[in-house]
């Protein structure tokens, strides 16, 4: 029998549509429901508590969390165990330490896992609070449908955090220091352990709470370099808008060099038309004055599912266009870097920066394009003036200044 065929051969689309037609949601009790499975869920009401002894370990300062090589965890982390023949595991809520795994596990050999990255802040009011965790979660269904991972409801993967947050949080970020903030890695890893290109059985969800350095102020601001001509980050009908760790490891080789070379990341460029896409592993802004006079806030577009759906950057785009729509006006679209050094020529060219969990808000200074220097202006020698009135709107919701939905509260344990 031939195999079926449809007007459009878009296998990839197609198979991702019905994962998340198949996929829990919510009912209006708030609890999961699913119709395609009488497997377990993952169900973060089933946690079990297994925790460390508090005096074991003691909180280190920053500048020892951030001496050597190796990322200092808070005491605990949660994992749950997925099984093609039995589904999703009860969670452990357990302290910190190694995982085990065989080698060949599905992860080590065919890169099936993925990511999430968001922080949890201590708040001037002595709170603690997550910023829009829900869109994380939202995001890592998205990422782990991609790699064949399995799925789940984003609201319990949410409830996971802020349960792991609850036990860790006042030792790790205590109300005396108001400003600080953790950052919180939830990770899936297939773990089925045998050698074949398939979709893996077996599949383990971690999650650990962190120390960060902030990267959000560098001195003179973020330098960019654009990348080298044979070698791009994503392309289109690709996985970049997915968090995937196979859309990291190949740039790093392009990311080195730039930094030997005085830059601190690179600007990936697509195409052709050498279209702006991003900045590292962060959302990539411009502010310009088009040919008309008229104020814009630009950068590339979700469409084509070339970049990453930023969390950071979904925030600018809205905050902006309801601050500051009056007088600059938020255009997502595509622009090649021949745009932004036509405008630099012609002197209309106001900031960029940067965004994402990492980097935070972080001002561009200077962009190197093949042997042409672009530089922004920065005001006092530190941020463009757009870049930190909407740096400050978003730290102050994050760490309790403005009352603010996107601000969830933690109930920790005292």
């Amino acid at each position: 029998m031939a195999p079926h065929s449809t007007t459009t051969e878009d296998l990839a689309a197609t198979a991702m549509e019905h994962k998340i037609a198949q996929q829990t949601s919510l009912s209006s009790n708030g609890h999961s429901t699913t119709t395609t499975s009488s497997l377990p869920a993952l169900d973060a009401s089933k946690l079990t508590y297994t925790l460390a002894d508090p005096s074991a370990r003691s909180v280190p300062d920053e500048a020892t969390a951030f001496s050597g090589n190796e990322t200092i965890c808070t005491d605990h982390m949660v994992t749950a165990v997925w099984h093609a023949s039995s589904g999703w595991s009860a969670p452990e809520l357990k302290p910190y330490g190694p995982l085990t795994l065989m080698p060949t596990a599905s992860v080590l050999h065919y890169a099936t896992e993925c990511f999430e990255g968001l922080k949890a802040y201590r708040g001037h009011d002595g709170k603690l609070r997550l910023f829009r965790p829900n869109l994380n979660a939202k995001r890592m269904l998205m990422s782990t449908l991609r790699i064949s991972l399995p799925g789940f409801d984003p609201a319990e993967l949410e409830r996971l955090i802020l349960a792991l947050l609850e036990v860790d949080g006042p030792k790790w970020l205590p109300r005396d220091k108001p400003g600080k903030y953790l950052y919180i890695r939830p990770a899936m890893i297939g773990t089925q352990p045998q050698l074949g290109v398939q979709a893996p059985r077996e599949a383990l969800l971690f999650i650990t709470a962190s120390f960060m350095p902030k990267m959000d102020a560098p001195a003179g601001g973020m330098k960019l370099h654009t990348n080298p001509e044979d070698m791009i980050r994503a392309w289109v009908g690709g996985f970049g808008y997915a968090k995937v760790g196979a859309n990291y490891g190949p740039s790093l080789l392009a990311t080195n060099e730039a930094r030997q070379r005085g830059f601190g990341q690179i600007l990936w460029l697509y195409g052709p038309e050498n279209y702006c896409t991003e900045a590292g592993a962060s959302n990539f802004f411009v502010v310009w004055r088009t040919k008309e006079g008229k104020r814009q806030l630009v950068t590339a577009p979700l469409d084509d599912k070339l970049i990453l759906d930023g969390v950071t950057r979904r925030s600018v785009v809205e905050l902006a266009r309801e601050r500051l729509g009056e007088e600059l006006e938020v255009v997502e679209r595509k622009y090649t870097i021949d745009e932004v050094i036509e405008a630099d020529k012609e002197g209309r060219l106001i900031e960029a920066f940067a965004a994402g969990t990492a980097f935070f808000i972080c001002p561009v200074s200077q962009i190197r394009h093949r042997d042409y220097d672009v530089h922004f202006p920065m005001v006092k020698g530190e941020s463009g003036q757009y870049t930190a009135m909407i740096k400050g709107w978003m730290s102050d919701i994050m760490y309790g200044n403005e009352q603010h939905p996107w601000g969830v509260v933690v109930n920790e344990r005292q």
